[in-house]
């Protein structure tokens, strides 16, 4: 009775949002339905979030239309094994990556329909960025990244990031530990708005937040990530920011956050989805911020470390459309925006 109680209290526009809200205690509610514009859909990530982003863009590029990637290198890097990420794929080894290799792979994946058309690529912007004190992800491996996506996209609107001291981190204005250390949360404060750079370059005509916002209009919510994933390998719960604006009904833009390596919940709680500095930008520009929440196991699949699935743990398919994450998110996306 609470629950339908509450949800007649709220303004029509917004009942999608006050159905979450008034969920029963103790439960992660489903993700609010917004009115979120298809044309505007963008992603980013770190390490091995930087990974998945962009698997999420190549797989679904006729909807996504820009990437951020920090500390992190081409599209099934991997190629479904564990020791070819560990090794080139970090740039822990003498061997080189094959890019040339990589976007064959990639437009055979087209030519069978595992990923969307890669013409749907030259229309994206993307940013990329590899500190100079990265002391996990080595420069070919950012220089690859970058070589992949020049494949399909002009030159012009891949602007890659060099000349940051930051060590293997999301580079912030003032969060997080020394900036040339890399340590738990892996946000480090350099006096560098990473997050806020990345996102003017995909969407050159936002609104610089205030210096002291950091985005307390609007709401982070909890979300139950079960019913999108079937298979079970993200976390129960994950993070959705809605602005003001968007809980109200006004039509936003939706950017997916996808967090590194012991970075989720269970690892640093909620320094990635506070502190990053996503969620300024977001109240400023209403700009929804999905945040999904991968889970460590030790068993099989063996994913100690909390990693969104960049090398295989989930099957063959992880960085194609058929990924069981990367389907698991473009069904949140759905939810969200009804597309």
């Amino acid at each position: 009775m609470k629950f339908v109680a509450c949800a007649r209290r709220a303004p029509l526009i917004a009942i999608a949002v006050l159905l979450a809200a008034c969920a029963p205690a103790g439960t992660s509610p489903p993700l609010p339905r917004l009115a979120l514009a298809p044309a505007d859909v963008t992603v980013s990530g770190l390490s091995a979030g930087g990974y998945m982003a962009t698997q999420f863009h190549v797989s679904f590029s006729g909807l996504v239309h820009g990437a951020g990637i920090f500390a992190a290198g081409p599209w099934d890097c991997a190629e479904g094994a564990l020791s070819r990420a560990l090794a080139e794929c970090l740039g822990q080894s003498f061997g080189t990556l094959d890019v040339g290799r990589l976007v064959g792979a990639a437009r055979q994946a087209a030519s069978e329909a595992r990923i969307d058309p890669l013409a749907g690529l030259g229309g994206a912007r993307v940013f990329v960025l590899r500190g100079t004190r990265d002391d996990m992800i080595a420069r070919p491996v950012s220089d690859a990244l970058v070589d992949f996506y020049r494949a399909f996209v002009p030159a012009a609107q891949v602007h890659y990031v060099t000349d940051v001291a930051v060590a293997h981190g999301l580079p912030t204005v003032a969060a997080g530990g020394d900036c040339g250390t890399t340590a738990s949360p892996y946000l480090n404060a350099c006096g560098y708005d990473g997050v806020g750079t990345m996102l003017t370059e995909l969407y050159p005509s936002l609104t610089r937040p205030a210096a002291s916002a950091h985005g307390a209009e609007g709401s982070l919510r909890r979300f139950g990530q079960g019913s999108y994933d079937p298979t079970g390998s993200l976390a129960a719960t994950g993070f959705v920011y809605v602005p003001a604006h968007c809980a109200a009904g006004a039509h936003c833009r939706l950017h997916v956050a996808f967090h590194g390596c012991r970075q989720g919940e269970e690892f640093v709680g909620e320094s990635f989805v506070r502190d990053a500095g996503y969620n300024a930008w977001a109240e400023a520009n209403d700009l929804v911020v999905l945040y999904p929440q991968a889970r460590r196991s030790s068993f099989l699949p063996l994913n100690a470390e909390g990693c969104f699935d960049w090398w295989g743990y989930t099957g063959a398919d992880y960085a194609t459309r058929a990924g069981p994450q990367v389907d698991a998110v473009r069904r949140m996306v759905r939810a969200l925006g009804g597309f």
